[in-house]
């Protein structure tokens, strides 16, 4: 086995012959993507010229333990922004695709369609932002992911970061791992609105004090978990609206697992999803009703349902 910087760093690399790459589900929307080891072949999607050629070049880049990685993307609506991102996806480390699709009114299932996703979830209801996410979790669990990245379709957050956290955590580093856009300069230079800024500065300083824990910050809606993670917490138990993140992240601490950050650039553009200012409101009242029941949860002044660990 021999490095390969051109692909993925620190990512050693199985040797694949070209028949043994098998058709299965290909880019577009809102994704899971899996990798899979089967005794010691690595299979692949075809899932065009990428696959092709890679495994024409007999070299497929896998994390250390070989897992399954599956990508989740909250469809909200993403035909736009899918056309985007899907090029920067590294469907070489892929194998399966699922898209939920939250009573959208675009064209989004039959877009997946088109391009050969296989599980597609479809809410007659919107669910909301927390709802789509349980759906794609709970999915992602019962195909058997071992390593989930939830990444947005609208363009806010790049794929190419893909690569840099499974790799975290399939070496075992971090169980979850955060795309931050404060670390570095990347929030303000990529275009977030100063308010929004300030507000996320002010919600994770208090946020940190409440919490017991030290993040860059809590709001971030790019991030990769591995599966001991979603099994473990009572992600079920969370709001349907978008408080759901932040609920999630004061249950893995909670559950005493360590969460890792990367820097991650980000955009803000006139298609990108985005609240308005009394959800923004609302969002902002709930992450400190969220602190607040972690401290008392913590002091065991208050008992929480959504606190309760499955493992």
């Amino acid at each position: 086995m021999s490095p390969d910087s051109n692909r993925v760093a620190r990512m050693p690399l199985f040797r694949s012959s070209p028949e043994k790459v098998f058709e299965n589900a290909g880019a577009g929307g809102g994704r899971f993507f899996r990798m899979k080891l089967t005794g010691g072949e690595v299979i692949v999607p075809d899932d065009g010229r990428e696959a092709l050629a890679m495994a024409a070049g007999g070299d497929c880049p896998i994390d250390r333990r070989g897992e399954a990685v599956d990508e989740i993307e909250p469809f909200i609506t993403a035909e736009a922004g899918g056309q985007r991102i899907v090029p920067e996806i590294p469907f070489d480390l892929v194998d399966e695709v699922i898209l939920c699709d939250d009573a959208s009114r675009d064209n989004t299932v039959a877009k997946a369609k088109e391009v050969g996703i296989q599980h597609i979830l479809v809410h007659e209801q919107n669910k909301g932002y927390g709802g789509n996410q349980k759906s794609l979790y709970n999915k992602a669990l019962e195909l058997g992911a071992d390593i989930v990245i939830m990444l947005h379709p609208d363009y806010q957050y790049t794929p190419k970061l893909i690569p840099s956290m499974v790799n975290i955590i399939g070496e075992e580093l971090y169980p979850v791992v955060l795309g931050s856009r404060i670390l570095g300069r990347g929030a303000l230079a990529g275009g977030m609105p100063l308010y929004k800024y300030i507000a996320n500065r002010f919600l994770t300083f208090t946020q940190n004090l409440l919490v017991n824990y030290k993040l860059s910050e809590y709001h971030t809606g790019y991030r990769a978990f591995d599966r001991k993670v979603l099994e473990a917490i009572n992600f079920n138990e969370n709001s349907d609206d978008f408080v759901f993140d932040n609920e999630m992240l004061s249950q893995i601490i909670y559950a005493g697992f360590h969460i890792g950050e990367v820097t991650c650039p980000t955009k803000y553009f006139e298609e990108a999803s985005s609240i308005n200012l009394p959800r923004s409101i609302r969002y902002g009242l709930g992450v400190l009703r969220v602190s607040l029941h972690h401290f008392l949860q913590r002091w065991k002044i208050a008992n929480f349902k959504m606190y309760e660990v499955r493992r």
